[in-house]
């Protein structure tokens, strides 16, 4: 009978059971039916109202799951609507970016829908949207931000229809960007895969709507961009980044492994600038301003710090006086002047960064490089803003580095960001080092060869900018001794042996000082830019117009050296005619006693 009993409460209890979930499935059958357009009124409504009006949401379909709490929304897109859009530019009010979102499969995890239903307020665990595709588009409609007569934020512009929105998390993986920039000459067009956002702790409402340190009303955004690549509208570099984080919470980007590298070899067929390469392992940026770079391009940052890499810089050989302004360019100042994007960067940091600058010599047929390695410092002030360049005209660089990877050199920079010469002035001090290790670039550079010598310490002071340069050299070096070459065909250089000895017996000063207790030689140096000389270039010529006379080399004894040279050089061809003809004569000789015997 209890065996009976027992066994009809069981009965009972499984008919109530799945009479449960036969309601609950009935009962969701009816929300799904009933929610979807109460759904898509209240999201139509929400994109509507907070957008005014320049955007709407629709969506194909939506399936609630009240057991688990999950909303899935299919085919959901966000568009611009481009008659408002118009309106707004005709106004002169317009957004400068404008975006469309379309995603195939939006899910909502552990939501409240009768909460959302009766008390107004939307409460979601976390969101994740499949395979986004985000288009952008940036016009410069504006460079401030436009006063409207609505004045509302967006929590009271939706008040009406929700008091609240939290949401925990919010993830978009594998999302595809296209990115259309109108604010140059020409169209750019830029892709982006291998991306991923996320959002935490979004919250709109009464208090959260004045809280500036949420961006977009969330707590922190996070985007991460993996193996991304492109050229530059010019075509002539294309560039790679391994991968980009950036955090608002934080308001720092990170980039780790940065390159950018010339599009081909036949460079200087396409252009006259200058060629250069950047390989840099990590890039940090503090305190960087990424809406008013979102808005209006400005780039706005405490610190940018690069950590590793190499840049290096190779001046056209077909460099022309006409090409005046385009040499004026590689001056900093007038580079950062001459910029369409407005920088305000109030400290870059270099930290073993190897510099290196080349130059084509026509006459010796050989390419001269100069190297700046394992080099680290400050520059201050780096910015084309017109305000801050009245508070504060002056860019200060500090840095220390290895001249040819050897002698430990500290410099100094002041550059004038408000004159129209380009005015700076430099001072250096370089340590000891073996003077052979300069003949990486004097053989190609001035086709001399540094066969002994040891460099005490080299000081210069000098102003200059873009037309000339004067200042003080000091160059303290032992037991100097050269080679005068020529170029050859076959090995590159061929040693001059009359021009060698008499430059290492009549006009090199073998030490300075010159004797042990002697005050050492100091320079005054004069130096006049040619119009197709670059920065960089620059900077070399006038230190070498100094270091020339300071070994004994300067122009008036340079001169009378290629005229003695060019005496000998006569005085030898002459020579060598006398013997020849003296050489015909005896073989006239002998033809003549040979016919006679005959």
């Amino acid at each position: 009978m209890a065996f009976r009993l027992q066994k009809k409460h069981h009965k009972i209890g499984l008919g109530v059971l799945l009479g449960l979930i036969a309601l609950l499935i009935v009962l969701s059958a009816l929300i799904n039916h009933y929610w979807s357009p109460i759904l898509a009124k209240k999201v139509h409504s929400v994109v509507l109202s907070s957008s005014d009006s320049l955007y709407r949401a629709d969506f194909s379909d939506a399936e609630l799951h009240v057991i688990r709490g999950q909303l899935v929304i299919y085919n959901l897109s966000i568009t611009p609507d481009t008659a408002v859009f118009r309106r707004l530019k005709q106004r002169h009010i317009a957004p400068n970016n404008l975006f469309s979102l379309h995603v195939k499969r939006l899910m909502l995890d552990h939501i409240h829908p009768l909460k959302l239903y009766f008390r107004h307020k939307m409460e979601i665990s976390d969101i994740m949207l499949d395979d986004p595709e985000i288009k952008i588009s940036y016009e410069l409609n504006h460079k401030k931000d436009t006063v409207l007569k609505d004045h509302r934020t967006i929590w009271e512009k939706m008040s009406k229809s929700l008091h609240s929105i939290h949401i925990g998390g919010i993830y978009l993986n594998d999302v595809k960007l296209e990115y259309k920039d109108y604010s140059g000459n020409k169209l750019k067009i830029s892709e982006l895969k291998q991306m991923n956002l996320s959002a935490s702790d979004l919250l709109i409402d009464s208090a959260s709507q004045f809280d500036k340190s949420r961006l977009l009303y969330c707590k922190e955004i996070v985007a991460e961009l993996n193996n991304y690549s492109g050229k530059t509208v010019d075509n002539l570099y294309t560039y790679k980044i391994n991968h980009l984080k950036l955090s608002t919470l934080t308001s720092q980007l990170n980039v780790e492994g940065f390159s950018l590298k010339p599009v081909s070899s036949n460079f200087f067929e396409k252009t006259h600038d200058d060629r250069f390469s950047v390989n840099i392992d990590s890039i940090e940026i503090k305190k960087f301003d990424y809406l008013s770079y979102h808005k209006y391009r400005t780039v706005h940052a405490s610190v940018l710090k690069v950590h590793g890499g190499t840049f290096s810089l190779y001046s056209n050989p077909h460099g022309r006086p006409s090409m005046v302004r385009r040499k004026m360019n590689s001056f900093p100042q007038v580079a950062l002047s001459n910029l369409s994007t407005e920088i305000q960067l109030d400290t870059f940091m270099i930290k073993r960064v190897n510099i290196n600058y080349s130059e084509f010599n026509k006459k010796a047929d050989q390419t001269g490089t100069i190297s700046f390695d394992n080099t680290s410092g400050h520059i201050f002030n780096i910015t084309n803003n017109k305000d801050v360049i009245a508070k504060n005209g002056f860019s200060n660089v500090n840095l220390t580095t290895y001249f040819m990877n050897r002698g430990k050199l500290h410099v100094e920079f002041n550059l004038d960001l408000v004159d129209h010469d380009a005015a700076f002035n430099y001072k250096g001090f370089l340590g000891p080092m073996d003077l052979t290790s300069l003949n990486q670039a004097t053989m190609p550079f001035a086709m001399v060869k540094i066969t002994d010598g040891d460099l005490k310490q080299f000081s210069f002071d000098i102003k200059s900018n873009s037309h000339t340069a004067s200042g003080e050299l000091e160059l303290l070096y032992n037991n100097l001794k050269v080679k005068v070459l020529k170029p050859d065909s076959t090995y590159g250089f061929k040693n001059k042996l009359i021009a060698s000895l008499y430059a290492n017996i009549f006009i090199i000063k073998h030490d300075n000082p010159d004797k042990p207790g002697d005050a050492p030689r100091t320079f005054h140096l004069n130096y006049t830019r040619p119009d197709s000389v670059t920065f960089f270039g620059s900077i070399w010529q006038t230190l070498l117009s100094g270091i020339k006379p300071s070994a004994g080399v300067d122009k008036k004894t340079e001169q009378a050296t290629q005229e003695k040279i060019q005496q000998g050089e006569t005085n030898k061809l002459k020579r060598q005619q006398r013997r020849e003809q003296r050489k015909q004569r005896r073989a006239e000789k002998k033809r003549k006693k040979q016919l006679e015997k005959e």
